[in-house]
């Protein structure tokens, strides 16, 4: 991967919203650090539709995609 390179993730907070996100995998391995850390902050990140901020202690769980998952036709070489 290069650092240009975007993964999905989804972060799940409680009451059941769930936010879809195509960042940096810098910012997933960021956000898995702060989320080992200390609960009662916010995380700040940028994401290719624009800025979020969650609070820490309202995230149930985070989901990383393998890789971003395309839909269409293509060639096969």
């Amino acid at each position: 991967m290069t650092p240009t390179d975007r993964i999905r993730i989804e972060i799940a907070l409680d009451g059941q919203q769930v936010l879809s996100v195509l960042v940096p995998a810098q910012t997933a391995d960021d956000l898995d650090r702060a989320l080992a850390g200390e609960h009662d902050s916010a995380y700040s990140f940028e994401a290719e539709d624009g800025r979020y901020t969650v609070l820490l202690r309202r995230v149930v769980y985070v989901k990383r995609f393998a890789r971003e998952s395309r839909v269409g036709f293509g060639a096969v070489a």
